[in-house]
């Protein structure tokens, strides 16, 4: 496989309605916030998760797409088998770390194209840096995190039946977000590619993961999240030929509607995209 040539960066637009998109494990699992200006958060290892589990989804775990960060996986037993390739043969511990580098980034989709720390003790496969980043996601506008009560009608034993006296009900809570639209940008290495063989291919479904990762993703606590937009900026070699943040720049998120009235879905913002002012030797395209 032919892999990537040129440098890219991207710009994703996603939403979400009565849900959490980002929960704070130290925080009670709300909603994550700035806590100077209330924008919402959403982190960059959140996204990578849902790709990843869309590729897992597309492609079934099988290689050259598998996943190495998987929910509850045992990390040095899946390094094995790029150890296994180096049973009974005379090489130096070097060789056997650039080997097992070399198997993984063959192997592993996540690998190709975020990267991953293997250095460890047990079947130590070193450190790739991956082509692919992405930076936190911040809301558009300032967002309200609701926490809200939900009732239980059951329960799990008989014992807490009878501790209830009759009453089954037993009352939680819910963080949710009525309605956030989130900005995050992305860039893509070619000069990284090619040391881990993130390949055309690769970033064929990485674009399709972006566009709709949110529709098998979907559960009572992330309520109804969407990507909205995937605007792309294709340079013409492989370092690049103008400024990341110039081009980031040409992509603005302004209110369509009164902006003293909170936001409650997409149609409330409009997203202008300044085609002409797109640089020499940069191509845009809109994905979704």
């Amino acid at each position: 496989m032919n892999t990537v040539k040129n440098r890219y960066e991207f710009v994703l637009l996603f939403d979400v309605e009565n849900g959490n998109p980002n929960g704070d494990p130290d925080a009670g699992n709300m909603p994550r916030i700035d806590p100077e200006t209330n924008y919402g958060l959403v982190t960059d290892v959140c996204l990578k998760r849902k790709v990843r589990n869309f590729v897992e989804i597309a492609k079934g775990n099988n290689s050259p797409f598998c996943i190495y960060i998987r929910e509850k996986a045992v990390l040095s037993t899946v390094r094995d088998a790029a150890y296994k390739i180096v049973e009974g043969k005379s090489v130096t511990e070097a060789d056997k770390v650039r080997l097992g580098r070399d198997f993984m980034c063959a192997n592993f989709f996540d690998v190709r194209a975020f990267g991953a720390v293997m250095s460890t003790k047990l079947n130590n496969c070193g450190q790739v840096r991956g082509p692919v980043q992405i930076v936190f996601a911040r809301s558009i506008e300032p967002v309200t995190p609701l926490d809200t009560s939900i009732t239980r009608m059951a329960v799990e034993t008989a014992k807490e039946a009878d501790a209830q006296s009759g009453d089954n009900r037993t009352m939680g809570r819910k963080h949710i977000i009525p309605y956030g639209l989130f900005r995050a940008e992305g860039f893509i290495s070619a000069p990284f590619a090619e040391q881990t063989g993130f390949s055309d291919e690769d970033l064929e479904l990485l674009w399709q993961a972006l566009s709709v990762m949110f529709d098998h993703d979907h559960s009572a606590a992330r309520g109804k999240m969407s990507t909205r937009k995937l605007i792309v900026f294709r340079h013409a070699d492989r370092l690049g030929n103008a400024p990341a943040q110039k081009l980031f720049d040409l992509v603005k998120v302004r209110r369509r509607t009164d902006a003293s009235i909170p936001a409650r879905s997409f149609g409330d913002y409009d997203v202008d995209i300044d085609t002409a002012g797109v640089p020499e030797k940069v191509t845009l395209e809109v994905r979704v």
